[in-house]
């Protein structure tokens, strides 16, 4: 019997991806000796009414009709706005996501390579060794390029942390000033928070949720804002970018190129024009990835605050989208 009916000690979840086999990925640490929370594919599923939870990545919107008495929905990334967007997920269903230090840390390493291998120009020093030619190229002292990070949650944070230590000088877009704000960091709040710290920089880094105050935040207005011959780095989501005004702002000069990890749809085709544009680094959404054993612990942690009617340790606010 899979059913688990209310009131017991032991909550069900269901996985619910179209893309990944979730079990494989966190089944290990979900069934090792706790029976307090269980989880399982939708077609191991006797009782639909009992499953309180569902553990998802790019749910599709019909998969949650066969659940009537679901009450969270927890992603297994960063992001949210899959599930916020989706039509399948009921208005009172509570939204969680993962919040993983160790992939707050891989994206800081990503961000830091691509900031260096732009900054020091090691694509020309690469070019130069194929030739055997021995071309030094000139350099600066990092504070003197200015590096915007968009954002100042778990990722931006690390980012700019990371960023800073390597000599930069740093501004950061966020909502409110924080509280634990990085020493010799300027924060830029409210409104205009993204173009202030945009504004001369050498480098953008997006590190924010996609909302829809954020959709196409990386637009004309602020390749404009930001210094002649500049970089973008692209790590938030691809609806972040509008696309046309990425490729003015290349053509014209005023950016000299962009880092994307993410694009509006993925895998990125392999005719899209991407691809083909010298002045474009691609990687396949991998700044950073979350550990196995890290989500799975907090699927737990997640669904026992569920069933015991506690707050949710990694729930998200509805109306901020993060």
């Amino acid at each position: 019997m899979t059913g688990t009916p209310r009131g017991s000690d032991t909550i069900l979840g269901v996985y619910l991806s179209p893309t990944l086999d979730l079990e494989a990925l966190y089944g290990p640490e979900l069934s090792a000796g706790k029976t307090e929370v269980k989880v399982l594919r939708p077609e191991e599923i006797t009782e639909p009414r009992d499953v309180r939870f569902a553990v998802c990545w790019l749910p599709e919107a019909d998969s949650f009709a066969a659940y009537p008495n679901l009450e969270l929905a927890m992603s297994i990334g960063a992001g949210v706005n899959d599930l916020l967007d989706n039509p399948g997920v009921a208005p009172d269903v509570a939204i969680a996501r993962v919040r993983d230090p160790h992939q707050a840390a891989l994206m800081a390493g990503y961000v830091a390579h691509e900031v260096l291998h732009v900054s020091r120009g090691f694509a020309q020093l690469a070019a130069s060794a194929a030739e055997a030619r021995w071309a030094p190229l000139p350099m600066q002292p990092p504070e003197y390029a200015t590096i915007a990070v968009l954002g100042n949650g778990t990722m931006g944070a690390a980012v700019t942390r990371a960023l800073r230590a390597l000599g930069f000088t740093l501004r950061v877009a966020c909502r409110t000033s924080p509280t634990d704000a990085i020493p010799d960091v300027t924060y830029c709040t409210g409104a205009e928070g993204v173009i202030t710290a945009a504004t001369d920089a050498d480098f953008v880094v997006n590190t924010l949720p996609l909302t829809p105050k954020t959709e196409n935040v990386l637009d004309a207005r602020l390749f404009a804002a930001m210094a002649p011959g500049s970089w973008l780095v692209q790590i938030g989501r691809g609806e972040h970018l509008a696309e046309a005004d990425l490729m003015t702002a290349l053509d014209s000069g005023q950016l000299a190129g962009a880092t994307l990890d993410v694009f509006r749809q993925e895998p990125l085709p392999t005719d899209h024009p991407y691809w083909r544009d010298s002045r474009l680094r691609i990687t396949p959404h991998i700044a950073s990835d979350s550990i196995p054993s890290i989500v799975g612990a907090q699927i737990l942690t997640t669904a026992r605050e569920l069933r015991d009617g506690l707050p949710l340790s990694f729930g998200v606010d509805r109306a901020r989208g993060y």
